[in-house]
């Protein structure tokens, strides 16, 4: 009989969220649940043995990480399904967030094996919501790609961006980064450097791109950074697009839409609305035209 097969059911897959540098920040949950599963899989089972003595978890420790995620996710499925319960944990923060357990998860649910959460920190959450940037709408980018030619593709979709993006960073990279995002997004874009987050010398340098370039550039880049940076403002792409418009002249911008069938009546509110003006502007405007 497997070791497992006596709990008469599948294993659960834990997602367990821990410290991204402040060990205080674990819960209740966490600590009760590294406890009582069968197997811990770490991204790094030395950082997470430190952290399994420091709260005196007895649970067994298995690597989990980049270069085996696919084939260690395969024998930690069948372990699910024998009836074994996982928790999977990360060097920091919450796993299956830009790391390999997302191949894990994948492979679980794929089997069936029912994947749950115990949440806590995440780094990604926490520079978001100290940046001073909006925080309705965003999205996460992770790191970006080494690859210079995808890099520039993601770099080139995230100028038109209007949510809050939120980039990972080395302290190696950080100079190169931020020149290139002033470059293709803007230097007077907002930006907010977190560093450190929940350690002891946790910082957020808020400015813009083009201000964080000059100050990382005068200061050597020390620890992990999270970039929170301001997506474009929806009503200067619409002002943007107007004035782009309004550069064609008007008989050309009308003959533009009745070229295409449409009757001189719609197509003069189709002008008004792209140059952002009352359709009556238009209209008497455009009385003397040939039509």
């Amino acid at each position: 009989m497997n070791e497992y097969e006596n709990k008469g059911r599948q294993g659960i897959l834990y997602l367990c969220a821990t410290p991204i540098g402040n060990l205080e920040d674990i819960t209740f949950r966490v600590l009760r649940t590294l406890k009582e599963v069968d197997l811990i899989a770490a991204e790094d089972t030395r950082n997470s043995m430190k952290l399994c003595n420091h709260f005196d978890i007895k649970t067994p420790l298995t690597s989990y990480h980049e270069f085996n995620k696919y084939d260690k996710a395969k024998v930690l499925v069948d372990k699910l399904r024998a009836g074994a319960d996982i928790a999977v944990i990360t060097d920091a923060g919450t796993p299956g967030i830009s790391d390999p357990g997302e191949e894990l998860v994948r492979q679980a649910v794929q089997a069936g094996i029912n994947v749950t959460s115990v949440p806590g920190p995440a780094a990604c959450i926490n520079a978001l919501i100290i940046s001073g940037l909006p925080t309705r709408r965003f999205v996460f980018e992770a790191f970006l790609p080494s690859d210079k030619k995808e890099r520039a593709v993601v770099l080139e979709e995230l100028s038109h961006e209007t949510r809050t993006m939120i980039i990972y960073e080395a302290p190696h990279r950080l100079c190169r980064t931020l020149a290139e995002l002033a470059e293709i997004l803007g230097g007077d874009r907002q930006i907010a450097v977190c560093k450190e987050l929940t350690k002891r010398h946790e910082t957020v340098y808020r400015s813009d791109i083009k201000g964080a370039v000059d100050y990382y550039n005068a200061n050597e880049p020390r620890g992990e950074y999270v970039l929170v940076i301001a997506g474009l403002n929806r009503e200067d792409i619409i002002r943007d697009k107007q004035d782009a418009w309004k550069e064609m002249p008007l008989e050309e911008h009308l003959k533009h839409y009745e070229s295409q069938g449409i009757e001189r009546r719609e197509a003069i509110k189709l002008v008004a609305k792209d140059r952002g003006v009352p359709k009556r502007e238009i209209y008497n405007m455009t009385l003397n035209f040939p039509k």
